[in-house]
């Protein structure tokens, strides 16, 4: 797909609703150049409405050659990438596989959520809308503790308890609407989800911290009750991190 750089933001929002198991971005003389294998008809028709489409026919081995767009992310002392790169000494290592939830540690917003954990003093920690589990992963191995990760996508939550299970990190990981469940009694959430969700988060949330992400640098969540601490940018996108003051 090919969309006007003015476009390029909506459709990479898009890309990553279609193809959480990643996706390749290229500049292409002015425009912005956008593809992922599928075999799905329905993508055709959701991204001619960003841009011009094409398809073209995969090549002979490219079960293999897509793993080249995955490559390992680093965040100050964390590595995250997949089981076939090994990582740097001395790394805090995540081993994350793309697959069907989103989240391999190459989003900008996922990087920024990253950047505002590590700056954080360990605590009890909730991810909101946890996709793959990588921000809980990182939390966990940062020796946030207890560490739960909520999604309402069942395969996102097989998903996260597999890759905790890989890494041998002690995450909780439940099948709940966060929207409207019951939130963990803990000190931080993290939400890389989107502004609205995010503003809704907090309003439930009953912990003092809040990292948050999932939008672009336009927005700027300002749920009652909350100020704002810190505020990071790339790429088009932002995350925050606010503090419920003490009463």
């Amino acid at each position: 797909m090919q969309v006007p750089a003015a476009r390029a933001e909506e459709a990479r929002a898009t890309m990553v609703e279609l193809f959480p198991e990643g996706f390749e971005e290229r500049d292409a003389g002015g425009l912005v150049e956008l593809a992922a294998y599928t075999e799905r008809a329905s993508a055709r028709e959701l991204l001619s409405r960003l841009g011009r489409v094409a398809e073209t026919p995969v090549a002979a081995g490219w079960e293999d050659a897509w793993r080249r767009f995955h490559r390992p992310v680093h965040v100050g002392p964390l590595w995250i990438g997949p089981s076939w790169e090994a990582p740097d000494d001395g790394a805090i290592a995540i081993v994350l596989d793309p697959g069907r939830a989103f989240g391999t540690g190459a989003h900008p917003t996922t990087r920024l959520c990253l950047e505002l954990l590590l700056d954080l003093e360990p605590s009890g920690l909730v991810d909101v809308g946890c996709g793959s589990g990588v921000l809980a992963l990182a939390a966990a191995r940062l020796d946030f503790h207890p560490v739960v990760a909520l999604d309402d996508d069942e395969a996102a939550v097989e998903v996260a308890r597999a890759n905790a299970a890989v890494n041998g990190v002690d995450v909780e990981v439940q099948c709940v609407d966060a929207l409207a469940g019951p939130l963990p009694r803990v000190e931080t959430a993290v939400a890389n989800i989107a502004r609205a969700p995010v503003e809704r988060v907090a309003e439930r949330f009953e912990g003092r911290l809040l990292v948050c992400s999932g939008y672009l640098t336009a927005e700027r969540p300002a749920p009652a009750g909350w100020q704002a601490l810190d505020r990071r940018e790339a790429e088009g996108w932002a995350a925050d991190l606010l503090e419920r003051p003490a009463t």
